[in-house]
């Protein structure tokens, strides 16, 4: 009698257990923005000095400061017992380009956009001096995102009044509000940066929240950039093949070889549930002013460089396994390959222990660069060879 109640109870919270796990893969991300609503009106913060992109504390990165986020390089992978790989994962060779020495050519200027790290709700836009948790995750997203540019890129990486993480979850005027702060400080910063870098090649790249500032860059400066941009990360944020792209005047990358073309990508495990990324996405019209479709959505592989096939484990010249303090990270090979599908990159493979941030419905935003560091490295560089030795395609013909 007293086995069978002992089982009762095991199967009760059996299925509590897998009915949590539904409900959290279901309903997880309205549970979120429930909570992550700023919980008063927006307060339009105080204008700039036009001259605050002049000064070096207005910037995490840039390649005249001493110690610059962005320099940050990896650990080869030693074979820690940390994470569990493919048994041959420690065998494969480090990618190109992830040694510790620093280059001695680096011809890209690269502007970066770090994304969200501003998580209270006590106001629409962070100010641009962060502090606390907000500060350590700017500063960890600028070295593990930034510095995957850093092989032949120099790097620029700006503050700015970020708008907060409740601010992308909300359709309303608040919102847009908060985001057009945002972006007026993004625009200012890569106006400094155009006047530094007067020509020369380009990367304009960005994750989350930059990613869309990133996108509204290339939309409103494609005639200054038509000639110099050897190609666009917007990663974590989507993009509508028809109702945004045309604006930036580039096409989706399609091959590993191709310049001045977009890369963009959303990882998810497998089976994915977008919600929280697309939802109030695709309330809003496109930058063509045409509604958003989510069967439009760009999705490049960066360990194919866009190639339309699945990559495999051994594909991946190696992804970030951080410490237990954060504070630096081991360059993995060989771990995670990835599919295109439905607009989505879908994992497979053995997916290291990155810490506790994936979110609801297997979705591995946080770490949109971290999975795929060394492949990214690989892609500038080939991306590069081809900007550098070839003419360049007319406006809207990329």
């Amino acid at each position: 009698m007293l086995a069978r109640i002992f089982l009762w109870i095991v199967a009760l919270l059996t299925l509590l257990v897998v009915a949590g796990s539904f409900i959290f893969f279901q309903y997880g991300d309205r549970i979120l923005a429930d909570q992550a609503m700023p919980k008063v009106e927006f307060v339009a913060p105080p204008e700039q000095e036009e001259s605050v992109y002049a000064s070096l504390n207005a910037w995490w990165a840039r390649p005249d400061m001493e110690d610059s986020l962005a320099d940050w390089q990896p650990e080869p992978y030693q074979g820690a017992a940390q994470v569990e790989v493919a048994a041959d994962a420690a065998a494969l060779p480090a990618p190109a380009g992830a040694m510790t020495e620093e280059p001695a050519d680096r011809p890209v200027a690269v502007f970066f956009i770090h994304p969200t790290t501003y998580l209270l709700t006590d106001r629409w836009n962070a100010d641009m001096e962060l502090t606390g948790m907000a500060k350590t995750r700017a500063e960890l997203f600028v070295k593990s995102q930034a510095s995957a540019f850093n092989n032949i890129g120099e790097v620029w990486a700006p503050r700015y009044r970020q708008a907060t993480f409740g601010t992308f979850l909300s359709q309303s005027d608040n919102a847009k509000a908060a985001l057009d702060v945002a972006y007026g400080d993004v625009e200012d910063a890569f106006a400094v940066f155009l006047e530094e870098n007067p020509e020369g090649p380009i990367v304009v790249a960005g994750h989350s929240q930059g990613g869309l500032h990133a996108l509204r860059l290339l939309a409103g400066h494609r005639a200054a950039l038509a000639d110099r941009l050897v190609a666009t990360y917007v990663v974590g944020w989507p993009v509508d093949a028809e109702a945004d792209l045309p604006a930036t005047g580039l096409a989706a990358c399609t091959g590993p070889e191709e310049a001045a073309c977009l890369m963009s990508w959303l990882t998810f495990g497998d089976p994915p549930n977008a919600s929280l990324v697309l939802r109030d996405w695709l309330k809003a019209d496109g930058y063509a002013g045409i509604e958003r479709d989510r069967d439009q959505l760009v999705c490049t592989n960066p360990l194919t460089g866009a190639e339309d096939r699945e990559a495999v484990p051994s594909d991946n010249p190696g992804l970030l396994v951080p410490d237990a303090t954060l504070s630096t990270a081991q360059l993995l090979p060989g771990s995670v390959g990835a599919r295109c599908e439905r607009g989505l990159l879908l994992l497979n493979g053995t997916v290291p222990e990155l810490g506790p941030y994936v979110l609801p419905g297997n979705n591995y935003h946080v770490f949109d660069y971290a999975l795929f560091w060394g492949a990214i490295r690989e892609d500038l560089a080939r991306r590069y060879d081809s900007w550098n030795g070839s003419d360049m395609p007319e406006d809207g013909a990329a």
